[in-house]
């Protein structure tokens, strides 16, 4: 009697915290739609949720200066990167403003500042650099586990900066910088006359699946970032290793099973890019793709069936998403807002260096 009493209340019990008290969502943690590092003017560090209008929602510590962030699919959890080459990873409970986990790079290794979850949050991925073997890796560590590392595989190539979950669920699309760096050597980039990246799309476990690189005439340029639209489109932004008097292309899109399309501006916009678009989105009908650069104070619209993108002049601008609204942006003054081929809508300006990327929820 005493045992199926006891049996009773516990039962009883898990069925009242289940009704009483669900799992918290991102909506508990007052609905951000986008997340982004900076820096305070006391020059300390944090990872902040945004609304879509600019509106901070949180701000949590960070201990040096963030770079990219991933978001739990559901819960209101994110694993903030440091910037590359980084050795912390803070897994941080957005709701109760607490760091709940740290993910330990392994010996001989370094994050790059991006990581993505699998869709059902199970599992986290990483971009890591194997510096003593000049490869890149991947990665896993077990989400339902305090972020136990699972395991690594190899990225496809060297210097693995971004990676994206593909909208199958089941793919990992990952830009391969091409460019081998060393701790010992601080961010002195190793094998510029040999760089080659790519594109690699690669399986859970690793499997190669598909692999593109761009035309010879464009070895020294770093594809370096992401976005990838409902579709399966990716577009992506790079970064020039060479002369940067001459006017290359800084981003372009792909699908699979084809070559990679390149985005081009007239020869003064793209010089004005100084060699470096920092970050990219892609619309959610696959029809715009925008870049930033913050060394140009420029953002570049790019929309099928224009021969030329419209050029937006912001100072320090790098941030870029795509939300419910249209595309947004930040900068490194601290302004945050939104943009289309009619110009920029400046929506808030807080006292904060905005960092690199604007990571959508």
């Amino acid at each position: 009697m005493v045992t199926d009493m006891t049996n009773r209340r516990a039962f009883l019990s898990g069925m009242l915290a289940a009704t009483v008290l669900p799992r918290p969502t991102w909506a508990d943690a007052g609905a951000p739609t986008c997340l982004a590092a900076a820096k305070v003017s006391t020059g300390d560090y944090i990872l902040c949720g945004m609304r879509e209008g600019g509106e901070l929602v949180f701000s949590l510590p960070l201990p040096g200066r963030g770079h990219a962030a991933a978001a739990h699919p559901t819960r209101p959890h994110a694993v903030a990167f440091a910037r590359r080459p980084g050795r912390f990873a803070l897994v941080i409970d957005c709701l109760l403003g607490r760091e709940m986990a740290g993910l330990d790079a392994p010996d001989g290794r370094h994050f790059y500042g991006h990581g993505v979850f699998s869709d059902d949050g199970r599992q986290l991925f990483t971009t890591e650099n194997d510096y003593d073997n000049g490869r890149g890796v991947i990665g896993v560590w077990d989400a339902t586990n305090n972020y136990r590392r699972l395991g690594e595989f190899w990225s496809g190539g060297t210097g693995p900066h971004d990676l994206r979950l593909m909208p199958d669920g089941e793919t990992l699309v990952v830009a391969n910088g091409g460019i081998e760096t060393h701790p010992d050597s601080g961010r002195a980039k190793l094998n510029l006359p040999t760089m080659q990246s790519n594109i690699s799309y690669l399986s859970f476990v690793g499997e190669m699946l598909e692999q593109v690189t761009l035309p010879a005439e464009l070895q020294l340029n770093s594809i370096r970032h992401l976005a990838v639209a409902p579709s399966g489109k990716a577009a992506l932004a790079m970064q020039w290793q060479g002369d940067l008097a001459r006017p290359v292309p800084l981003a372009g899109w792909h699908e699979r099973g084809r070559e990679i399309h390149l985005l081009t501006a007239a020869p003064n916009s793209q010089r004005q890019m100084a060699g470096y678009a920092g970050s990219i989105a892609i619309s959610g009908d696959s029809k715009q793709i925008a870049t930033t650069s913050p060394r140009g104070g420029m953002i570049q619209l790019f929309s099928v069936g224009q021969d030329a993108p419209t050029i937006l002049q912001a100072p320090d601008v790098c941030g870029v998403s795509h939300q419910a609204g249209g595309f947004h942006y930040t900068t490194g003054t601290g302004e945050v807002g939104q943009f289309s081929e009619n110009g920029l809508k400046p929506q808030q300006t807080h006292d904060l260096a905005w960092d690199n990327h604007l990571v959508r929820l």
